[in-house]
């Protein structure tokens, strides 16, 4: 016997960052019905946004950029195409890596956190989809959907609530998913500069030990760097000139003199690994599903491909929350994020070993001896493309 369940809609979304959103407007185009729920919506003033630059900035692979292009939402503008990156160890070793070497215009491209959310969300404005700014009170699954209460008292009823509520989600938390958090010891500065030499659309990369600081070209011969150190505060005390000389020099002055553009931040590193990223009428994505080591620049990539292996997923689905459709999703995500996760984790701690002194030859020579290795190199240079 069946049972007939009236919904509000097809599929709930709490959280409304880069992931939450590009998986609303995904699914919109698809035809469903969409909610999303959000506390604290973006600014979406393009003009006033374009004053300054923002220091969250992602490395979106080309599958990703080709994939938000197909939404309508690909900023052609205040992006850097990133053509050529320098990775160097802490001894003797080098790897480089060139689009050109595999036949693509770019590696990677720069974007901006807030103007990339900007226009995800002025096209969900323009497409009508459904937003609320509230917070959640409650979550209710059966077999046949999932109700969402907010603060207001207000209900709603889905086939599908999706998490993209960030590492510390709270849907997670509430239906009882188990995660398992390892921390870095370490935490994440990030910063804008501006460069007395041009970058010339190349990334560069250093492992300092367990330090690991990245020079991310952006327009206009500015760069954003993220360094990822277990001794923050020995930088963000400094003042702005005296934090610009350290990461110059950390950076051997690859770039000349630089001057910070914008204010410091800092955030926690730590690898998150929930048990499952599916419950009943549930799917995580993004950073509720998973969080990783910057140093390969992959989460918010991670994110999007989450998005679409679930949109591909519900497209032609008359249910969004069955669980044959979640199953899927689960093996899906679970094995590719699992991989990346491990692949940085172990790269950071073959870098940040410092018990025995032969790891630092071999880590070392291991980069010289990829990087002279043509087929590997173009696989791997492939593999972090998306290709």
């Amino acid at each position: 016997m069946s049972i007939k369940t009236q919904y509000d809609f097809d599929v709930i979304i709490l959280g409304g960052g880069l992931v939450g959103a590009t998986l609303a407007l995904a699914l919109h185009q698809q035809g469903k019905k969409i909610l999303i729920i959000e506390k604290k919506p973006p600014q979406t003033d393009l003009l006033s946004l374009s004053q300054s630059w923002d220091a969250r900035i992602y490395a979106i692979s080309p599958t990703n950029q080709q994939f938000l292009n197909s939404l309508g939402v690909w900023p052609e503008e205040r992006v850097q195409k990133v053509s050529h990156m320098e990775v160097y160890g802490d001894g003797n070793g080098c790897i480089s890596f060139d689009a050109s070497s595999v036949n693509v215009p770019c590696l990677n491209s720069m974007v901006e956190n807030r103007y990339l959310l900007a226009k995800l969300w002025l096209a969900l404005e323009k497409e009508g989809v459904a937003i609320v700014s509230s917070c959640t009170q409650s979550v209710i699954t059966d077999v046949w959907s999932a109700k969402i209460t907010l603060e207001n008292g207000q209900t709603y009823c889905s086939q599908l609530v999706v998490g993209a509520d960030g590492a510390n989600s709270w849907l997670r938390e509430q239906v009882g998913i188990e995660v398992t958090a390892s921390p870095y010891q370490q935490q994440g500065i990030v910063a804008n500069f501006n460069t007395e030499k041009p970058h010339n659309g190349c990334a560069y990369q250093w492992f300092r030990g367990s330090d690991i600081l990245a020079y991310l070209p952006l327009p206009q011969q500015q760069i954003s760097i993220v360094w990822s150190t277990s001794d923050p505060e020995s930088l963000t005390k400094l003042d702005k000139e005296s934090f610009a000389r350290e990461v110059a020099l950390a950076g051997n002055q690859k770039l000349g003199e630089l001057t910070l553009t914008t204010p410091v931040f800092n955030f926690d590193l730590i690898m998150r690994q929930p048990k499952k990223i599916v419950s009943q009428r549930i799917a995580l994505i993004g950073d509720a599903a998973h969080t990783i080591h910057p140093l390969a620049g992959q989460g918010v990539n991670l994110g999007f491909a989450d998005v679409q292996c679930l949109s591909n997923l519900l497209k032609n689905a008359s249910d969004s929350g069955t669980w044959s459709i979640l199953r899927q999703y689960q093996r899906s995500r679970l094995l590719a994020v699992r991989l990346m996760q491990y692949s940085c984790d172990g790269l950071f701690k073959l870098f940040a070993n410092d018990y025995f002194p032969a790891i630092g030859w071999v880590r070392n020579q291991g980069l010289n001896l990829v990087n002279y290795s043509g087929s590997i190199k173009k696989r791997m240079i492939r593999e972090a493309m998306g290709l």
